[in-house]
């Protein structure tokens, strides 16, 4: 045992737990706690300009790899409502991310001290657990509970707040006997592996829905085997994409209103059997749950037991681990197959090939202004396998899940329940930090982009360079394009004369990116025509290798473009087509959705 400060004893306690990143900004309350991330010098710390941002920095460096724990901190107060929206962000999509703030002293948390506020009381409805410590020799069993909730069942985010005269206290810890906590991980059944599969091989067209829960179990490799030894084609989720790569014969495309391929939409509809593994039915994925279900039976398999049935309730629900549940589909699959007791869907698989080869969106379009069609096509030459594409909302985000193409797991670094506007910039560093070598795109529409771009100055301090596409069509284009089912164009434009706008700017679209991300130490370049795309992708990479810093690539679109959605996924509309043939296309969209 030794005499420590309670701070000392987290820190120790969060060297022990495997962190070696944080995110965040000092300030008076969480004082303490720097110093004792000062003295040790043993996690890194990057200095964000903004505590949301830190947050989504938190949230990128968990998402980047398996295992990851990012962990953001900030002072009492308004620090730590900064970061709720994180804390959202990472609950909805089950991310663990430790959100460490201080907090005004014990005696003076009753009396509305400077910047005191029960954040604890605030998080608690986005988060798997928060909790102000009252007493210091609490701390680092906190910090151990802590790392427990996070890693069991379910994952997701934590705050701990820690009183200021807490932080400071002396403790007895002895830290050369600590170990992390056994995460708990419920695990399906033979017996329950057996009934799953034998619904599977009563089917005649079955798919598999493979959810984010594989990629958190880090079972993409158990997915694609199981999807091979059965032949069944697979759609991801847009939180799953990945999991199985874009080129595989049995990857069958995305499914849902905006993010989704048409083949995939196709797909769904033909199926009589869906196997859900890790998924929680999102209502972007399923639409109308009445056109979903009709016809299909439907096997469920979540960590989280009050996830079956929430939506809707399937045929049969398995409460399990998806890494676990898979290898158990896939040894009693084997078994079958090998006693020649498994089905042959090869023919059904080859329909769904035969829709996949069709069923395409035209990306080829030469006009000027640029078309984001054309956009997400040139990307997908000219980058490889193994590009890791982060994004968050709008319609770059749906528009690049129909176009592009992914190929691994964590490929796709998406928030998708939560969406906040954002989310993109800070998200993309905290990827990079977490991996120095992966190639990293971040995606965003202008607005997007200009709601944390401050954060780019934290690229250029710390050199975490990545490139970061803005297409940049002046308007909140998918409100724009929702405002469509009330018949209205109102407060979407980000359009103006900018007096001060440089030489090479597009007058009348407002802010000059390209000048703003000068200012903050990055690189930008300005792309117009169809024939600047592969020497700006060329250059951008160019600078990045030199500087080591962000490099934004913007494209001018033009200023109004109909994404393909639809109320339903039978419903989708084609506004490309319809305007190819010169008709007129319907107003419902997204306002009518919910």
């Amino acid at each position: 045992m030794a005499k420590m400060r309670a701070v000392d004893a987290a820190v120790q306690v969060l060297e022990r737990e495997g962190i070696k990143c944080a995110f965040g900004v000092p300030g008076a309350a969480i004082n303490p706690f720097y110093s004792a991330l000062k003295a040790r010098g043993s996690v890194r710390h990057i200095l964000a300009r903004h505590v949301e941002a830190a947050s989504h920095m938190a949230e990128g460096y968990t998402r980047a790899r398996a295992g990851n724990i990012g962990v953001c901190i900030g002072t009492s107060g308004p620090a730590g409502t900064d970061m709720i929206t994180g804390l959202y962000s990472a609950s909805a999509d089950s991310i663990p991310i430790l959100c460490i703030t201080g907090q005004a002293p014990r005696a003076r948390l009753d009396k509305e001290d400077f910047q005191a506020v029960d954040i604890a009381r605030i998080a608690a409805p986005v988060t798997k657990w928060a909790v102000t410590v009252m007493e210091p020799a609490l701390v680092p069993f906190v910090f151990q509970k802590a790392f427990h909730v996070m890693r069991s069942g379910r994952p997701g985010p934590v705050l701990i707040d820690l009183p200021i005269d807490v932080q400071l206290a002396e403790i007895e810890f002895d830290v050369e006997t600590y170990a992390p906590l056994e995460p708990y991980k419920p695990t399906a059944t033979r017996a329950q592996a057996e009934r799953a599969v034998a619904m599977l091989n009563a089917a005649e067209r079955p798919l598999i829905v493979a959810g984010g829960g594989i990629i958190n179990a880090d079972a993409s490799d158990l997915l694609v085997e199981f999807a091979e030894i059965t032949g069944i084609p697979v759609i991801p989720t847009l939180m799953g994409w990945g999991a199985i790569p874009d080129d595989h014969p049995l990857m069958a495309g995305m499914c849902g209103l905006q993010t989704a391929h048409r083949y995939g939409n196709a797909t769904l509809i033909a199926s009589d059997f869906v196997f859900g593994i890790g998924n929680r039915w999102a209502n972007r994925h399923t639409g109308n749950i009445a056109t979903y279900t009709e016809g299909r039976t439907f096997v469920h398999v979540d960590i989280e037991p009050t996830q079956i049935g929430r939506v809707f309730a399937p045929d049969f629900g398995i409460v399990s681990d998806a890494g676990a549940a898979l290898k158990l589909f896939l040894e009693v699959a084997t078994e079958w197959k090998v006693a020649g007791k498994l089905r042959d869907w090869s023919a059904w698989a080859e329909e769904c090939r035969q829709r996949k080869r069709t069923m395409l969106r035209k990306t080829h379009f030469d006009q000027t202004p640029l078309k984001p069609q054309r956009v997400y096509e040139e990307m997908n030459k000219a980058f490889d396998r193994e590009t890791c594409y982060v994004s968050t909302i709008g319609l770059s985000q749906i528009a690049g899940a129909q176009f592009l193409h992914v190929y691994k797991p964590r490929n796709w670094i998406n928030c998708g329940q939560a969406g906040p506007l954002g989310w993109t910039l800070p998200a993309a560093l905290g990827v990079r930090a977490a991996d120095p070598d992966r190639p990293i795109v971040a995606l965003s529409g202008d607005y997007d982009f200009q709601f944390l771009i401050e954060e780019l100055a934290v690229g250029a301090q710390h050199k975490l360079p990545y490139l970061h596409v803005v297409v940049n069509n002046s308007y909140l284009g998918l409100i724009r394009q929702a405002q469509r089912g009330f018949s209205m164009d109102f407060e979407v434009s980000l359009a103006f004369d900018n007096i001060n706008a440089s030489g090479d700017a597009v007058p009348g679209y407002g802010v000059d990116h390209v000048a703003v991300v000068e200012g903050l130490g990055c690189k930008a370049i300005r792309v117009r025509s169809p024939n600047e795309f592969q020497e700006a992708f060329t250059a951008a990479q160019a600078l990045m290798n030199e500087h080591r810093v962000p490099v934004v690539i913007e494209f001018i679109l033009e200023r109004v473009t109909n994404i393909a959605m639809g109320t339903d996924i039978n419903a989708i509309v084609e506004f490309d087509e319809l305007a190819e043939r010169g008709e007129d296309a319907p107003t419902a969209t997204l306002a009518l959705l919910d």
